[in-house]
């Protein structure tokens, strides 16, 4: 019976173990995910710094007619792009509120699954973001995948 107690005791603090592990490994996630946040709903081109140079960027258009179209954009061009229409969604008042947050781990990196609600246009869609450390250690976005309407 001891015995039973002792394997039971040391399961339970394995799972604890195991579960603040997790908790600790998304933190940096969560603390980069709060900073995009942020400064995109600010709309501050620095924004474009939490994007690692070699991101992976990915959007899906859904058109009306049901038609979709992948659209792959090199991460140089896209930090240029937001650079250069951050002014115009300011001027806009082109905020995104983001709902159902999940962090998952996978495996040094954390897969950052949230809906997005355009404000402006008034639609939902998926974001994902995969972050990581850098060589440097900073945390930065390796890959956004997106959905979006016209």
């Amino acid at each position: 019976m001891k015995q039973f107690r002792l394997l039971a005791a040391t399961i339970a603090l394995a799972c604890i173990a195991q579960v603040a592990g997790a908790q600790s490994g998304v933190a940096p996630a969560k603390q980069l995910f709060q900073k995009y946040i942020a400064l995109g709903n600010n709309f501050d081109p620095s924004l474009v710094d939490l994007y690692s140079d070699e991101a992976l960027i990915k959007n899906t258009r859904r058109y009306p007619g049901g038609q979709k179209r992948i659209i792959e954009i090199p991460a140089a061009k896209y930090k240029e792009l937001i650079r250069s229409t951050m002014p115009v969604a300011k001027a806009r008042g082109d905020r995104n509120r983001y709902s159902s947050v999940k962090y998952a781990l996978k495996g040094s990196n954390v897969r950052i699954s949230a809906t997005r609600y355009s404000l402006m246009k008034k639609y939902s869609s998926p974001i994902h973001l995969l972050v990581g450390a850098d060589k440097k250690g900073e945390w930065q976005i390796l890959e956004e995948i997106t959905e979006s309407i016209p």
